[in-house]
């Protein structure tokens, strides 16, 4: 089906994930953080202990500046880095005791976010909205896994089960602590 509306389509979720975040980058300059700090730990809490090249991709952020970022979190005391026992090249992060009240505001600002972008929408409008967003991303996570996507260079785009299960910065956390 081709229309006119159905033409916007891929700008529109362009558009809208653009505004978000930008929003949200808004929020979370008030309370001293970038969007990349939010996204550390928000991801360190759901997967404590996980690989720093891991946590990078998650983040959707360059390891580079990754590491960066994480010095300034662990000189901050938020995170900790360990060598992984298994491979001395590999670091795992983990959050410390610190970083509780912040992923806490964090949170609280993702609230308001989703509470504000999704103002207007009944409580069955947004669970259709997340139901159809998940046939979307099933749908691409589909044709990653087979390598038909491809970029301008010839690689195929990586599937979820390449990158793992990706999480915004709103989403939800629970806490382990070793």
């Amino acid at each position: 089906m081709n229309s006119p509306a159905m033409d916007r389509f891929g700008f529109m979720l362009k558009d809208v994930s653009r505004r978000w975040v930008r929003y949200f980058e808004w929020l979370a300059d008030q309370i001293g953080m970038t969007i990349t700090q939010a996204k550390v730990l928000v991801f360190l809490s759901n997967h404590e202990g996980i690989k720093q090249v891991r946590l990078a991709d998650l983040c959707d952020t360059d390891p580079m500046t990754l590491v960066r970022v994480l010095d300034r979190m662990e000189r901050d005391g938020l995170l900790e880095r360990r060598a992984d026992p298994n491979d001395r090249r590999v670091y795992r992060v983990f959050l410390r005791p610190a970083a509780d009240p912040i992923i806490a505001e964090v949170n609280r600002i993702g609230e308001k976010a989703r509470s504000a972008v999704l103002a207007g929408l009944s409580n069955e409008e947004r669970m259709q909205l997340l139901s159809m967003l998940e046939i979307i991303q099933k749908n691409l996570i589909a044709l990653a896994s087979s390598g038909e996507p491809r970029r301008s260079g010839g690689r195929a785009i990586p599937s979820e089960s390449m990158r793992g299960g990706r999480r915004g910065p709103l989403g939800s956390a629970r806490h382990r602590r070793s």
